[in-house]
């Protein structure tokens, strides 16, 4: 059972389809990692490889909970080499994280990162990211969009707190804050991510629509499906700063 929104002290976001529209920041990423695990085998080893990790290479869309949407950099290797990729996951897994530093620069955000979280944190709020991605990329997307500032936490499947959807993250945001379970509400577009929430007793699960997932996919696990980020701020009561 969700928390009373009342209750929400700590806000932790997930970073790809929720503070970055997911189609617009990853696609061209997503072919060119396909295009470095074919290792020069070709169209159609990479559109082979874009279909085993969840994109199709025709329309650009990716699905809900793959492994382009939800998975780690060791992850998607793996699903590259199972797929066909003549990589080997180790060495491909260290290109994947530098390529997805990289892609900080030409992501696109679903709003103004620095106000919109400089917001919440005049508002009283706790604020971490917890993603799939290295914390390397997260650190650079915060920097970009000029938010670092405004974080309390970062955790990337890299950080030591584990993988989503495993509670870790979640509860590693609650030991740094001092916040119960309780009191955090997670934020993300994919159901590891709510998954992970439900795993840690989180005080609420909210999914938004900018990232891969749909009503349809996302409704049954989330206690609100919002249409993006900037409705969290309506959806939650004032709190003035301790």
């Amino acid at each position: 059972m969700a928390s009373p929104l009342s209750s929400i002290r700590g806000l932790l976001f997930d970073k790809d389809g929720t503070l970055l529209r997911y189609d617009e920041s990853w696609g061209p990423v997503n072919r060119e990692a396909a295009c470095i695990a074919a290792a020069g085998g070709g169209p159609e080893v990479e559109e082979r490889l874009l279909l085993a990790c969840g994109m199709d290479p025709v329309t650009g869309k990716t699905k809900a909970d793959s492994l382009f949407a939800a998975g780690t950099a060791a992850q998607i290797a793996a699903g590259f080499v199972a797929a066909g990729s003549p990589r080997e996951v180790g060495s491909l897994t260290v290109e994947l994280d530098d390529l997805f530093v990289r892609a900080s620069d030409f992501s696109v955000a679903v709003t103004d990162l620095g106000a919109y979280f400089g917001r919440l944190k005049a508002r009283g709020f706790l604020l971490g990211v917890a993603s799939s991605d290295n914390e390397r990329s997260i650190r650079e997307t915060a920097r970009r969009f000029g938010f670092l500032d405004h974080l309390d936490y970062i955790a990337g499947y890299d950080s030591g707190f584990g993988c989503k959807p495993e509670p870790g993250m979640v509860l590693g945001f609650c030991r740094l804050t001092g916040l119960q379970p309780s009191e955090v509400a997670v934020i993300g577009d994919n159901n590891h991510d709510l998954h992970m929430a439900a795993a840690a007793d989180a005080g609420l699960k909210v999914a938004v629509l900018t990232g891969t997932g749909s009503v349809a996919s996302l409704e049954a696990a989330a206690d609100h499906v919002l249409a993006d980020i900037i409705g969290l701020e309506t959806l939650l009561p004032e709190r003035m700063p301790a």
